[in-house]
């Protein structure tokens, strides 16, 4: 699979958990996900903020030229249409995307590709923290844990040491989706108090 086509299919399995928040009860968006940090609502604006970057970073902007203007409340009083419509937005980009060009992170230059399979695994990673947060449907495409597993095989111990995923979780299961959460820091178990 492309990296175009799993970051769509990845940033899908978001989108569909993000639709079902309202129908959670009316406590859904104050809930605590597993990123501890956040809560649901809060989630989701962090993925909006990440979709709404996608487009211009694949237009060849840099980390300065975007600054600050996507800080802040991206969801105000509609979070699902605005998490709909920046996520359209960058799944439409990515599509027009050549995967070989060039999109400057704030930590070097790398390809297209590489920018879409890490924006993939946050969407994918974070679909099913929506969904053990919110109770929601837990498993994920399988093709497209595959995918990921198979990408971050090699950058799980860089990432790890650079802080952006937290220790590996022990899991006993040989199930690949288990395996890639427990890479990424998440017990597979997890429940919300």
């Amino acid at each position: 699979m492309d990296a175009s086509e799993l970051h769509r299919r990845a940033v899908a399995e978001f989108a569909a958990r993000v639709d079902g928040i309202d129908s959670a009860g009316s406590g859904a968006w104050s809930a605590q996900t597993p990123c501890t940090e956040w809560t649901v609502r809060a989630l989701v604006n962090h993925l909006t903020y990440e979709d709404k970057w996608t487009t211009p970073m694949l237009a060849g902007a840099t980390v300065a030229e975007i600054g600050d203007r996507f800080e802040g409340d991206l969801l105000r009083d509609d979070p699902v249409g605005a998490f709909a419509t920046a996520s359209r937005e960058a799944t439409e980009a990515a599509a027009q995307t050549d995967p070989s060009q060039t999109v400057h992170l704030s930590f070097g230059d790398f390809p297209a590709r590489e920018y879409l399979y890490q924006l993939a695994a946050d969407h994918l990673i974070h679909a099913w923290d929506l969904a053990a947060a919110t109770d929601g449907d837990r498993q994920l495409d399988p093709e497209v844990v595959a995918g990921i597993a198979d990408w971050f095989a090699d950058r799980e111990a860089e990432y790890r040491a650079g802080g952006l995923i937290g220790p590996r979780v022990a899991v006993s299961s040989d199930d690949p989706q288990d395996r890639l959460l427990g890479g990424f820091g998440r017990d597979p178990g997890w429940r919300s108090r």
